[in-house]
């Protein structure tokens, strides 16, 4: 009796020793594997204050599904997918202050020797601060910007009448910003090349830019060069890959290229004119692999075109390791995205001691606002008031976990937007645009003038840190 005693106590204890090992085993690699690490949840939860909760609809971004295209998702992928999303909430983090600031002048420096103390501040984060009144606003008309910026983002030429969501500044907590200005631009970007690569938010932001330079006109200073960089029409087509353009007074080229995924898309059969796509998730834009030594600025973005809909749509079929794609979770559209994402971060890591005067940027995802729906679903966002009044961003950590937890460790920097584009629900173009079909709303898309310029704003900050650090 009890040799049998004994023999259930070893046995149990073997049991007991095994586990041990197991979760040890297992923990060791979720620290270790990246992809499974951008799913561990923030340090902080990051919301809103009680009494704004009770007021406003939940806002969130990534979700599959934008108001570009339908989902198409069975129910199990999107209950797996809200599981993952939880890392993108953009329930922003605030606290209430006094009435927004008023200002006649958009200075924000008083001088070099001011600015460069301001630059060496290591606690200095462009994401945190608040929104401010500034009648100085815009940079640019929205008017007369017809050149660079493309009709269906110019509000000024749409149906709406409200336009004091031109007028809103943003101003960092406990560091200054330095102005944007044309001269200083060019100059710090002389003989360089700054490059967008991304979706059609990476347009708007491409776009904003050209129209801030150029301050919305044309000018024989700026020359298309896009076919130095294969961005041309092609047959059949309706637009270019991208754009390119050239200020020969400071030898300084801006351009975007259009990759809404950022990995490498082939056709699998190139006799088949309906041929399928490989979708190569850990394979960075041919693009990029090709032209990466001629950029000193590199600006990546993905987020909203990684959906069921748009790779139906698109013919994508999913490969890693140049072979159609077998795991089980990357089939899950959620952890493709995160899987890519880390992909093409770690590839341009790689890839900054062969380059070492390339500066890389990911920059975090914007927020959708569609509220009662999506944006065929009868989604809507006809907020006139923007909702960053009183409000401020105090969170350390991005709202974007998914972008934030990818750069960590890495020497390609975070531009962090999303908390300070989510308070601005109102700068939408809305159902304004005059070709939209009735009762359909773009509450993805952004009114240029408008919230990307505060984007290129911050981004020139990170510019200038730099080149001042460098000099």
């Amino acid at each position: 009796m009890k040799a049998g005693f004994s023999i259930f106590k070893s046995t149990a204890f073997s049991l007991l020793l095994i586990v041990l090992v197991c979760a040890t085993v297992l923990v060791w690699a979720w620290q270790r594997t990246p992809l499974l690490t951008a799913f561990l949840p923030p340090n902080s939860l990051l919301q809103l204050s009680p009494e704004d909760k009770d007021n406003q609809p939940v806002l969130t971004v990534g979700r599959n599904g934008t108001a570009e295209t339908s989902t198409g998702l069975v129910e199990a992928e999107v209950k797996h997918d809200q599981k993952m999303e939880t890392n993108l909430k953009t329930d922003v983090q605030i606290m209430e202050f006094a009435p927004p600031e008023r200002s006649e002048n958009t200075s924000s420096t008083t001088g070099k020797e001011q600015y460069n103390e301001n630059v060496n501040d290591q606690g200095c984060n462009y994401a945190k601060g608040k929104w401010v009144l500034d009648n100085s606003r815009p940079l640019y008309s929205g008017f007369h910007c017809n050149q660079w910026l493309s009709h269906m983002w110019a509000c000024r030429l749409m149906q709406r009448k409200d336009f004091a969501y031109e007028k809103l500044r943003w101003q960092p907590k406990n560091c200054q910003m330095e102005e944007f200005e044309v001269s200083k631009f060019l100059e710090r970007m002389r003989d360089k090349t700054l490059a967008f690569v991304g979706d059609s938010l990476g347009r708007q932001q491409f776009q904003s830019l050209m129209c801030m330079i150029t301050g919305g006109k044309g000018s024989h200073d700026v020359i298309d060069v896009g076919k130095e960089y294969g961005l041309v029409m092609p047959h059949g087509g309706t637009r270019p890959n991208g754009w390119a353009y050239w200020f020969s007074s400071t030898n300084t080229t801006v351009l975007y290229y259009w990759s809404t995924c950022l990995c490498d898309l082939e056709p699998i059969n190139t006799t088949n004119p309906e041929t399928d796509y490989a979708m190569h998730l850990d394979r960075p834009p041919g693009f990029l692999r090709q032209f990466l030594h001629k950029l000193d600025v590199l600006v990546l973005n993905t987020g909203h075109h990684w959906n069921r809909g748009k790779l139906k749509a698109n013919r994508w079929v999913m490969y890693v390791g140049g072979m159609p794609n077998t795991n089980r979770r990357l089939a899950m559209i959620g952890d493709a995205k995160n899987f890519t994402i880390h992909s093409i971060v770690n590839w341009v890591n790689s890839q900054l001691p062969k380059h070492p005067h390339l500066k890389a940027f990911y920059r975090s995802i914007s927020p959708r606002h569609f509220v009662n729906g999506d944006w065929n679903t009868g989604g809507s966002c006809d907020n006139t008031t923007p909702m960053s009044i009183g409000k401020e961003v105090l969170q350390d950590e991005s709202s974007d976990y998914s972008a934030g937890n990818a750069v960590k460790g890495t020497g390609v920097k975070l531009l962090d937007i999303t908390a300070l584009s989510q308070l601005r629900d109102e700068g939408h173009i809305s159902h304004y645009r005059t070709t939209a079909a009735k009762g359909v709303h773009d509450c993805l898309h952004w009114c240029l003038p408008g919230v990307p310029d505060t984007w290129n704003e911050i981004l020139f900050a990170h510019i200038s840190a730099t080149s001042v650090i460098n000099s």
